[in-house]
C-alpha cells in the first residue's frame, strides 16, 4: 500500500454512489476529473484517470451480477489520489447463460484490467464472494 510522505497533507475524501448502469459511468468520470483538478495533476494525467475510472465501472457493471450500485471513494491527498471502487454483485454469468457463480479472483482477462494497471500507480482486489468485489487504485501527484 502507499504509504504517504512525511510532508504530504491530507485534503479528505468524496463519496459517490450510482447506479449499476452504463449511463452513470460519466458521473464518475466527472467527479474524478473535478477532483484531480484540485491536485496538481497535468492534463494527461486527469485524463488517465478518467479513463481508469470509466474501465473500473463498466467492469463492475459487466461482471457483477445482482449488483444495483456501484460505491467510490476518492480519497485526496497531497501527494496522491485513491479511488475504491465497490460493486456489490455477487460473480459473473457462466459462459453460456447459466446461473451466477461466485468469483474467486477477479477478471484477469480483458483490456479495462491492463489499462487501469497501465495508468494507475498502485492497484489491488479485495474479493469478497458474498457482498462484492473492492478495487482499489492509486494514483501519485507527479507520477
Amino acid at each position: 500500500m502507499n504509504i504517504p510522505a512525511a510532508n504530504s497533507e491530507y485534503l479528505g475524501s468524496v463519496e459517490l454512489r450510482i447506479p449499476s448502469k452504463p449511463e452513470w459511468v460519466a458521473v464518475a468520470r466527472l467527479t474524478v476529473a473535478a477532483i484531480a483538478n484540485r491536485l496538481p495533476f497535468s492534463v494527461e494525467e486527469i485524463e488517465d484517470l478518467k479513463l481508469a475510472i470509466a474501465e473500473a465501472c463498466t467492469n463492475c457493471i459487466h461482471h457483477a451480477v445482482g449488483g444495483e450500485t456501484i460505491d467510490l471513494t476518492f480519497e485526496a491527498d497531497s501527494s496522491f489520489l485513491r479511488i475504491r471502487v465497490r460493486d456489490h454483485g455477487f460473480g459473473s454469468r457462466a459462459e453460456f447463460g447459466g446461473a451466477p457463480k461466485p468469483r474467486a479472483v477477479p477478471p484477469a482477462e480483458g483490456l479495462g484490467i491492463f489499462l487501469i494497471q497501465a495508468l494507475m500507480d498502485h492497484v489491488e482486489y479485495n474479493v469478497d464472494a458474498q457482498s462484492g468485489t473492492e478495487l482499489v487504485m492509486t494514483k501519485r501527484v507527479g507520477s
